[in-house]
């Protein structure tokens, strides 16, 4: 097993062609039609047998040209030789926004970001309707198509477009609609699109000012968290915490504490 760290620019490239390939294989079954093949947890939120596939070509994949490596996926959870061991783990959403898939709605990607010893270095979000790509090196910068993003500039929380969306527990959305009520008076207006990794991508190039959502696992922000923070963004959870499943909140530096203490007074961390 070799133990040395690679350089985040080299599982940049890896990362990219696997994440096109993998977005090519979810654009041609879609194109050829796609049904649910699974539920998780609950009957809303469906897994299609486009996302195990695209997962286990992206896995083997890394197989291939890294195999000691330990790979942690939405679909089949974690793996690898020596999993435990491994100073690389990558991270991998087969297909962030299932439902927008399912129905043929353009928002939905493959994720894939590449941990060492436990840091996020680097990440790619390839949108697999579109083909725009959004993809970052911690230190190294954010990009699209060659160009160098930059996040909003926007200062007053009144103004700020803010992204965030919905878990799939009748609860959870219940207690998330109810801080939406309360925020909505509070900013510009507010977008619900189905995939965190793009609506974090989107927030890197300014065309959200901020985005937050609650019960996010570490396969639906981990690379598009990089994009954000490399793009000028802070990322965090409540009080100090890292972003996690009890509350990812990505807003620029002028932004990011207005709308924290909006939402810590809302309780959104909260709920089921």
């Amino acid at each position: 097993m070799d133990g040395s760290a690679p350089r985040p620019r080299e599982l940049l490239e890896i990362a990219v062609d696997v994440a096109r390939d993998a977005a090519a294989t979810a654009h041609r079954m879609r194109a050829e039609g796609v049904s649910v093949a699974a539920t998780k947890s609950t009957v809303t939120d469906v897994v299609t047998a486009a996302d195990r596939a695209v997962e286990r070509q992206v896995v083997d994949a890394l197989r291939r040209v890294r195999p000691h490596d330990a790979v942690f996926g939405e679909e089949y959870g974690a793996g690898g030789p020596e999993a435990g061991a491994a100073r690389v783990r990558w991270v991998v959403d087969p297909i962030d926004g299932t439902v927008n898939y399912l129905y043929g709605l353009p928002y939905c990607a493959v994720s894939l970001a590449a941990e060492v010893d436990g840091e996020v270095v680097a990440g790619v979000v390839r949108n697999v309707a579109t083909g725009e790509e959004w993809t970052a090196t911690a230190g190294g910068g954010a990009y699209r198509g060659g160009e160098r993003l930059r996040c909003s500039g926007e200062t007053d929380l009144s103004q700020a477009l803010v992204g965030t969306g919905f878990g799939y527990d009748p609860g959870r959305r219940a207690h998330q609609a109810r801080v939406l009520a309360e925020l909505i008076p509070h900013v510009r207006d507010i977008r619900r699109q189905g995939a965190a990794a793009l609506d974090l991508c989107l927030a890197a190039e300014g065309r959200l000012d901020a985005y937050y959502e609650k019960g996010l696992a570490a396969w639906d922000h981990a690379a598009g968290a990089l994009v954000a923070a490399e793009a000028g963004l802070r990322v965090a959870g409540l009080g100090g915490l890292p972003p996690g499943p009890d509350l990812l909140i990505a807003a620029p530096p002028a932004l990011f504490q207005p709308l924290h203490d909006r939402l810590a007074a809302l309780g959104a961390s909260g709920g089921p």
